[in-house]
């Protein structure tokens, strides 16, 4: 009889992971991580939701491909902060593909003690340059020093919130990459009452109804 975590891998499809590769292709150690970093999210899976149970057959194409694309967005960020890391979309995979990039660094920010637990569990069995902050979006600014060249958040507040928590870093220089659903519009309406934007909309390589939004300025009204 197969454990929980045997069946859980048994949901996630080979075949998306080779659709994955082709459509955000990564390097051969990279791969490796990445591989090291899915069957431990299986494995916790099974007594932590890390992520919702019905991407688990798309694992690879719903959320790994979705973080990787990223990067040809922001190609010479080597410092970066992931805002609510959760199961470590966008952060874990960013720091995963950027092991191998002399100076890189990833800040991952979550609230929610066993999710980051799991994250640094991640980090140190993919060897991938994160340090995790456990601790509220709001309490980590002063936390990290560090100038940062991108932050990003996937599925984890209204666009007109999420630009509030990035503002700081946004105002040192950093551009903001928001990974947003088909509703991407009705959010930049509502952000708009609040901020003055110039926002860039990147359509998701991964497909249905995905949207990045790109900002590098913002003010407030």
């Amino acid at each position: 009889m197969a454990s929980a975590s045997q069946s859980s891998e048994l949901q996630v499809s080979s075949g998306d992971k080779a659709a994955a590769l082709a459509l955000t292709p990564v390097s051969r150690e990279t791969e490796a991580r990445l591989d090291r970093y899915v069957a431990l999210l299986l494995e916790w899976q099974t007594k932590t939701n890390l992520v919702a149970p019905s991407t688990l057959p798309n694992l690879w194409t719903r959320h790994i491909s979705d973080s990787l694309q990223l990067l040809s967005l922001a190609s010479s960020a080597k410092s970066w902060v992931d805002l609510g890391s959760g199961g470590g979309f966008p952060g874990v995979v960013l720091a995963c593909a950027l092991a191998e990039t002399p100076g890189a660094s990833i800040h991952l920010v979550e609230r929610i003690a066993k999710k980051a637990a799991f994250l640094r569990e991640a980090i140190r069995v993919t060897a991938s340059p994160g340090t995790v902050h456990l601790a509220d979006i709001g309490d980590t600014v002063d936390r990290i020093s560090s100038p940062i060249d991108c932050v990003t958040a996937r599925a984890l507040a209204p666009l007109h919130q999420l630009i509030g928590f990035a503002e700081p870093w946004i105002k040192k220089g950093a551009t903001a990459l928001f990974l947003k659903g088909q509703d991407v519009e009705a959010e930049l309406t509502e952000a708009t009452k609040y901020w003055n934007i110039e926002p860039k909309l990147h359509s998701s390589r991964t497909g249905g109804h995905g949207w990045i939004v790109e900002l590098r300025s913002i003010e407030r009204r």
